[in-house]
């Protein structure tokens, strides 16, 4: 079922005046969703950054007290064009993120409403620049990504599910999804137990996990190497960010056309909502808290990682 609805928003999403007005205009019938966008400029351009609100039935929204949830849908964007006609690998975070607001929003509708609020945020560009990268050429964004997190990073957001494409690498030879540790506040966390019995049972295989470096949790800007943005996420709140990647066996250029897997995309959406039903549910948790604070306790703060820190004289 998460298909079908993968495959709507895809074509949706796979045209040159793609914007957040289209976007909004799924969710304006839903009667527990508040969709919006803001248009924002930026040195090569301009985006639309996409904020939806699946209303929990006792969400903090509304008064109630059940956990809210984010799901981020990261990417530089969705097009590059004109030096690409179509739609890019790089914009398959987007399409899973709003795929997944579609169908919460649907189950809604029909009474299956989840306990907790869900924050979904991603943003619409199908013009964005490209930008040099090894092994190959990354996707960049009109805006920067302090500007990106400001927008897609809300406070509301208790545990941050990030999801971007991550192919433009060698590290990983794995088509599908596949899941990072927890990070919170700096740290690198362990696998999060219960999100990888989520991922055995809506991939029906064995879990697939990949390796965060301490580059890879810090800003962009500081001039060290990052494998992309998925953890960006991680830099600007203290609530704990788990990055879920789209992936594929064969380093694929984040501005290749003809790249994106609608099946890959609906494997990352199931996953998204199972996580949302059980963390709403307050049945599941990102990190252990008594593990963190006793790190905490034992190391002190490692929040400058979630600085551009200082340079050396």
């Amino acid at each position: 079922m998460s298909l079908k609805y993968t495959m709507e928003v895809m074509e949706l999403l796979d045209d040159p005046n793609a914007n957040g007005e289209m976007v909004v205009d799924l969710f304006t019938e839903f009667s527990h969703v508040e969709a919006s966008y803001q248009t924002v400029s930026g040195d090569s351009g301009s985006t639309d950054f996409i904020k939806i609100l699946v209303k929990g039935a006792e969400g903090k929204s509304t008064g109630g007290n059940a956990p809210s949830l984010g799901i981020v849908g990261r990417l530089g964007g969705l097009g590059a064009r004109p030096s690409r006609i179509g739609f890019v690998s790089d914009g398959d975070g987007a399409a899973a993120a709003i795929t997944t607001a579609l169908k919460l929003s649907l189950m809604a509708e029909k009474g299956d409403r989840l306990p907790g609020d869900v924050y979904i945020t991603t943003h619409i560009c199908p013009d964005a620049p490209t930008i040099p990268h090894e092994p190959v050429v990354f996707m960049g964004s009109p805006v920067d990504i302090f500007t990106m997190n400001q927008y897609e990073v809300l406070p509301e957001m208790e545990a941050v599910l990030s999801i971007d494409t991550t192919k433009g690498n060698k590290v990983f030879n794995h088509r599908g999804i596949a899941l990072s540790p927890t990070v919170k506040q700096g740290y690198v966390l362990k696998f999060s137990d219960d999100l990888i019995r989520i991922m055995e049972m809506t991939t029906g295989d064995l879990p697939v996990t990949f390796a965060v470096t301490t580059q890879d949790i810090t800003p962009y800007g500081n001039d060290v190497y990052h494998i992309n943005s998925i953890l960006q996420p991680a830099v600007t709140t203290d609530a704990p960010v788990v990055g879920l990647a789209i992936t594929a066996r064969t380093a694929v250029p984040g501005c290749g056309t003809g790249a994106s897997h609608e099946v890959d995309v609906a494997q990352a959406v199931r996953f998204s909502i199972e996580v949302a039903k059980e963390f709403t549910r307050g049945e599941i948790e990102f990190h252990d808290q008594v593990e963190f604070q006793h790190l905490v306790n034992l190391y002190g703060s490692m929040k400058k990682l979630q600085t551009l820190g200082s340079t050396a004289k």
